[in-house]
């Protein structure tokens, strides 16, 4: 019989880091590494705008594909809110988390040397850009 994972095994599979107020988010960003702040910065600004938006950390997809679905559900935006993922790497395997409605940003490309700053800019992995997709998405 499986072991039901401690809680603090099930707080490194993917942790709510920032949620607008108490309402349901109309979208929720879901990132890793260096792509939450990124989250975090868009939510903010998502905010401001009159968008409830919630980011979630998820540092390990299988440590969260196998956590029990209520532990899940309000993490992944693939069953009601709309949602993209924000990773710094390739975009595969990030859908499931955001459903069909959502979006994926990420750099699917290699072979670009340049200090992380212009190269985001260079690619559109920005807060701006991020705002913008997830507008799109409502």
């Amino acid at each position: 019989m499986p072991r039901t994972p401690s809680r603090s095994r099930r707080s490194r599979a993917a942790a709510i880091v920032f949620s607008s107020g108490n309402e349901p988010p109309a979208v929720t960003l879901i990132a890793t590494g260096s792509g939450v702040q990124l989250a975090v910065g868009a939510a903010r600004e998502l905010e401001q705008s009159g968008v409830a938006a919630r980011v979630v950390s998820m540092p390990c997809t299988q440590a969260f594909d196998r956590q029990p679905a209520e532990y899940r559900e309000p993490r992944a935006a693939a069953a009601a809110a709309r949602g993209s993922s924000i990773e710094a790497g390739a975009t595969g395997g990030w859908w499931r988390y955001v459903g069909a409605r959502g979006d994926v940003i990420g750099i699917d490309r290699f072979g670009h040397s340049a200090p992380a700053k212009p190269l985001f800019e260079h690619f559109g992995f920005t807060v701006e850009a991020v705002v913008a997709a997830a507008k799109r998405l409502l």
